[in-house]
């Protein structure tokens, strides 16, 4: 799901570029705050998504206050809007019917925000069953006055969503015949076989010279081998012994010289066949470029002569006021797009059907790539949807399970598949090629991303993280598409391929639609191109900037997520205690259903531990409102590894008790440069986080006494839970270091009442403790009296960090 995320979106208050990292919003009419400047109007305090408050008297008045600083009306004032308001709420309850438009169907549990931009909302095109029939009598119309402020936001989203409205294309069959694009292609084909030619002949060549080089060589080495065995036979009297020692010696001389000339001409064949490659690619992307603009030249003249007799649009009713945006026939400039990815297209939904195409097309070989092209854009009626195809097409095949056969030529679809399984062709030429077919402007972006190996903090010195990508013209605008990422990523290292197995079993094909248009706000967290004006920002950053951003990966932002404090960067620094904190903020709508997870190791190796102690347990995970704490303390200087994970899932998947997977959203290098206090790992209980959050959100346990993960307690404590739904068999496990977990089971009671859990627990000193719930929802199997047994099969629920002491 998509959410709006403007370019050169500013700050309300200071008027700066907001980053996505570092932005509050959207709020009132799509306004955005850093996170620094999202404070009161009036007296400055520090606001959060829930404690601000909006001037609901005046529509124009878009900035943020406190509670207590919040213009009020006085007694008796009705605006407009107010009256709008009113009207909204005289809205009779007996109707099944309420504002359709806005809500969908009554037996629709979303809410008004969930609709917008959910494959599950009003987006999808089609809204059979949610649109009640105009001719029932109980419908009534009118029923919500547009003012009335609780749906003026959701009003508003539709009108941004909407920004982008262009008028269907007739196919690319209307306006150039298959046969003349067949045969521009058949004379590339000839440019390229005799391109390749070209470059066998070199190989050749280049190869006899090494081979003629490393003779020389070995022929000189020899001779002089030879001569100093001779000079050293002569220069002395020696015994028979001393000639039979010195010939041994002269013999393991020549085997030496062998074994070293033969690894210098492996080393220098290989060096040459790099060099050779690199140039091979840069000569075949030169090609390639001018062969594209000859195919995007063909299409765009018979597009502009089809447009002199004929209607280039599909609906005879466009409105004459909508002016069609003519597709360039030279490549524009590169430039900041006016449209964010989700005023274009705010769900891959969107694209269903074309999607289908792509999947259909994928499962045949095309010998050409005219057919190909002809295949996937022949129903496309516009140039997002005929990018749209390509992209889903190169995305849907998985190269780990396709065979090819050898005498593939290099210049069909097939062949340059195997190509990029093999390492000698990339996803970005083929993109590019294609899209020249499809009458697409496309370019191939040079420079370095944070890839496979890389961690928060590396400097880019070398060509270790060197890339290409894409940039195709669409929607009026240059949009980036980054084909191998949004196909395929590295297995992690539990997945990691077993011995023996090659180096693609490590790659999994896995489609990812954040790298298909990709906004040029998120792309820079990832890839930065050698070229500034290809970052498409207003303001370009530099190289340094670059490394110095939070490394975020693209989940981070399909979920929504954003740093809740100003001053992340990809290096966090502790405190003199050894402590720092990362707080990530989710988006309402997704609070109830994501879980995140953590891994803490250290920085330059894969150590996991200290002192026997896993570094989990020194990193309180809890989550309060929208936001997730992860509190590290580090055991000790230096530098620390912290790896946060996230997985969307109901609470119906997670009561299964099936084993979730989770995925990357953002890394951090932890840096302690000074430890002046000891740090105690935390108890050992549940991985995961701390507090009573996951309670509510996964199996409606609210707390009533104790709603924060961290308590002070005295030698004994209460703790009370009302169920909103049916649970049993609840348990709850005390933990302490140095003290077995069977000892203090003794000290843990439980009683339930009605729709009230409680839990009564004693310690038996003062110390810190870790007490872990489970539970399971009423139906579920396990009926066993033996304990471990019992805690395997219940769900863990949550779990407290208590302080016990007498001064508590």
């Amino acid at each position: 799901m998509y959410r709006p995320n403007f370019y050169e979106s500013t700050c309300l208050r200071c008027s700066e570029i907001v980053y996505q990292v570092d932005r509050v919003g959207p709020l009132k009419d799509f306004t955005f705050f850093h996170s620094g400047c999202f404070k009161c109007k009036r007296c400055g305090t520090k606001l959060t998504l829930k404690t601000y408050y909006n001037n609901q008297h005046n529509q124009d008045d878009k900035e943020v206050y406190c509670c207590s600083h919040v213009p009020k009306s006085g007694p008796g004032h009705f605006d407009q809007t107010s009256v709008g308001i009113r009207q909204a709420l005289n809205v009779p309850k007996s109707t099944n019917y309420v504002n359709e438009q806005i809500r969908g169907h009554r037996n629709d549990s979303i809410d008004g925000q969930q609709r917008l931009g959910t494959p599950n909302g009003y987006n999808n095109g089609g809204r059979e069953g949610n649109t009640p029939p105009q001719n029932d009598p109980d419908y009534k119309y009118g029923r919500f006055d547009a003012s009335a402020l609780h749906i003026a936001h959701a009003l508003k989203q539709t009108e941004i969503q909407k920004a982008y409205d262009k008028p269907r294309e007739k196919p690319i069959d209307y306006y150039l015949a298959r046969d003349e694009q067949a045969k521009l292609e058949m004379k590339h084909r000839k440019e390229e076989d005799d391109l390749y030619r070209k470059f066998a002949r070199k190989r050749e060549e280049e190869d006899r010279r090494m081979q003629s080089e490393i003779q020389d060589e070995w022929e000189r080495e020899l001779q002089r081998l030879a001569h100093k065995f001779e000079k050293e036979l002569t220069t002395s009297r020696r015994s028979r012994e001393d000639q039979n020692i010195l010939t041994l010696k002269h013999e393991q001389q020549k085997e030496d010289l062998e074994k070293n000339m033969t690894i210098r001409k492996t080393k220098k064949k290989e060096s040459l066949t790099r060099k050779l490659l690199e140039h091979e690619r840069s000569e075949t992307a030169a090609l390639v470029d001018r062969q594209s603009s000859e195919m995007l030249e063909l299409i765009s003249v018979r597009r502009s002569e089809y447009m002199q007799s004929e209607s280039i649009f599909l609906d005879d009713d466009i409105n004459e006021t909508v002016v069609a945006m003519e597709y360039p026939l030279v490549a524009p400039k590169p430039a900041p797009p006016a449209l964010s990815k989700f005023q274009v297209y705010n769900d891959p939904v969107e694209f269903q059907d074309v999607d289908q195409i792509a999947i259909t097309v994928a499962q045949e070989d095309q010998k050409t790539f005219t057919d190909l092209v002809r295949q996937l854009v022949g129903r496309c009626t516009s140039d997002i949807e005929k990018a749209r195809t390509i992209f889903r097409w190169i995305t849907v095949k998985n190269l780990n399970t396709m065979t090819f056969d050898d005498n593939l030529r290099g210049d069909t679809p097939m062949g340059l598949l195997r190509g990029i399984k093999y390492g000698t062709e990339s996803y970005h030429v083929l993109f590019k090629r294609l899209c020249s077919y499809a009458g697409l402007h496309c370019v191939v972006i040079k420079g370095y991303s944070k890839s496979a190996g890389y961690q928060p903090g590396v400097k880019f010195q070398d060509s270790r993280f060197r890339n290409s990508w894409n940039a195709v013209y669409v929607a009026g605008a240059w949009r980036f598409v980054q084909c191998n990422w949004g196909a395929r990523h590295l297995v992690n290292a539990k997945e990691a391929p077993k011995t023996g197995k090659g180096k693609n079993d490590s790659l999994r094909y896995e489609y990812d639609d954040h790298y298909f248009l990709t906004d040029p706000r998120e792309f820079i967290y990832e890839f930065f191109p050698l070229q500034e004006e290809w970052q498409l920002l207003k303001r370009p950053i530099t190289l340094t900037e670059f490394e110095n951003l939070p490394f975020v990966r693209s989940l981070f932002f399909r979920y929504g997520l954003h740093f809740a404090d100003d001053g992340y960067g990809a290096v966090v620094y502790t405190d003199d205690t050894g402590a720092a904190t990362v707080r990530i903020a989710m988006p309402s709508d997704m609070q109830g259903c994501l879980i995140f997870h953590y891994n803490l190791k250290f920085y330059d190796s894969d150590e996991d531990s200290f002192d026997g102690v896993s570094l989990k347990r020194f990193v309180m995970q809890s989550v309060i409102s929208n936001v997730v704490a992860f509190r590290v303390h580090a055991p000790c200087s230096g530098a620390f590894l912290l790896d946060i994970f996230a997985n969307a899932v109901t609470p119906q998947e997670y009561l299964t008790g099936e084993p979730m997977k989770f995925k990357s959203v953002c890394k951090f290098k932890i840096c302690c440069e000074e430890l002046q206090t000891v740090m105690v790992p935390l108890p050992d209980c549940a991985s995961g986080e701390w507090g009573p959050t996951k309670a509510t959100r996964l199996f409606g346990l609210i707390p009533i006494t104790h709603p924060e993960p961290l308590i002070f307690a005295g030698r004994a404590i209460e703790l009370q839970f009302r169920m909103s739904r049916p649970l049993t068999d609840f348990m709850a496990t005390l933990h302490k270091n140095g003290i077995e977990e069977k000892k203090l089971s003794k000290y843990v009671q439980q009683a339930i009442l009605d729709d009230m859990i409680t839990f009564n627990i004693s310690f038996p000193e003062e110390g810190q403790y870790g007490l872990d719930i489970y539970t399971r929802e009423v139906g579920s199997v396990s009926h066993n009296n033996n304990s471990s047994t019992e805690k395997h099969l219940l769900t863990h629920c949550c779990k407290y960090l208590i302080n016990s002491s007498k001064r508590n």
